[in-house]
């Protein structure tokens, strides 16, 4: 199952307190005093990991909490500090301090870290009270509790192409074909209720990432349907592949289909709207849908790339055009 938001509290661990303690020792009658200090409470940390793709992983559990910190022994022994717990998130993940509504950081890198919970320090032992006034101190100081709150965690998947277009448009056809993904496949819509992501291999060195998003429709970014839920990966994505059914059994009209989901991107987000974005017409496997795909092409003004996922027909040249895309490498026009 795919999961790309969740809520979870995290529980940093308290400090272990002071000890009031006094050196006894035969032949030292006043040893002095040799409280140690309590320990660091361990701090929840998130981490950025490339072996997960869901926050599905992270959801299962609610409550988060780190060790508390060991009280302090006399001798001058300090308590054990707790240790620290490691979550591990997708790379992609936001996270953002529920009570408060504010992003505290993305990870976008393999690795990277962030303490969302700081162990709270441990307390003094009364040896550090010491002082040529104060040669008995009889008190310590308590352990610090650890820092506790409730985090919301949203998911933005990485992918250098991102395939939108409506329902039944081929986006799960076409990956699948192109890359070792399996996703779901069949002649209804919404077939796709989470993103798929596939890898397809231009060459022995060259690759490419690609994520088939859920068929948006028309309102999608006012709530509309299920591909609201998804815009906000095509976000991460750098380039956008649009697929249009331009087969004679298609359900919309490709240049209306084309309109809609561009306006659909454009009321999203102005930065998604300005994306690079390669225009397929897909399912082009007759007289007819090759004349439907030209009168797209006419309508955007753009290049229109004819597929057939079926025959396999036109799949590398739209991958190296994409290619192209992601490296900057196209010129614009026809």
């Amino acid at each position: 199952m795919f999961k790309d938001e969740c809520e979870i509290q995290v529980v940093a661990g308290n400090g272990g307190d002071g000890v009031v303690s006094f050196h006894r020792e035969k032949f030292v009658p006043r040893g002095g005093p040799d409280g140690g200090d309590g320990g660091m409470g361990g701090s929840v940390i998130l981490v950025a990991s490339e072996n997960l793709n869901s926050l599905l992983p992270v959801s299962r559990r609610y409550r988060y909490a780190a060790d508390h910190g060991k009280k302090g022994m006399g001798q001058l022994c300090s308590g054990k500090s707790g240790h620290d717990l490691e979550i591990e998130v997708p790379v992609g993940t936001q996270v953002f301090d529920r009570e408060r509504g504010n992003l505290l950081r993305d990870l976008t890198k393999i690795g990277q870290r962030l303490v969302v919970a700081q162990g709270g320090n441990g307390g003094q032992g009364n040896a550090r009270f010491k002082n040529s006034v104060r040669q008995t101190p009889t008190f310590a100081t308590d352990g610090k509790p650890g820092e506790e709150r409730i985090l919301r965690l949203e998911l933005k998947l990485f992918a250098e192409v991102g395939l939108v277009g409506f329902p039944n448009a081929g986006k799960s056809t076409f990956l699948s074909c192109v890359t070792a993904a399996t996703p779901k496949i069949a002649d209804y819509p919404f077939t796709t209720l989470s993103p798929q992501v596939g890898i397809a291999s231009l060459n022995e060195t060259e690759t490419l990432v690609l994520a088939d998003l859920p068929g948006l429709i028309e309102g999608a970014s006012e709530g509309h349907g299920l591909g609201h839920r998804f815009l906000k990966h095509v976000e991460r994505c750098r380039v956008v592949m649009h697929l249009v059914d331009c087969s004679e059994g298609a359900e919309h009209d490709p240049v209306e289909a084309w309109r809609v989901i561009v306006s659909e991107l454009a009321r999203f987000s102005v930065e998604l709207a300005a994306k690079p974005r390669v225009l397929v017409a897909s399912k082009v496997e007759s007289r007819a849908a090759e004349e439907r795909a030209l009168e797209l092409e006419r309508a955007a003004g753009e290049r229109v790339w004819r597929i057939s996922s079926a025959r396999r027909q036109g799949l590398r040249e739209v991958l190296v055009e994409a290619h192209r895309h992601v490296r900057g490498l196209v010129t614009p026009g026809f």
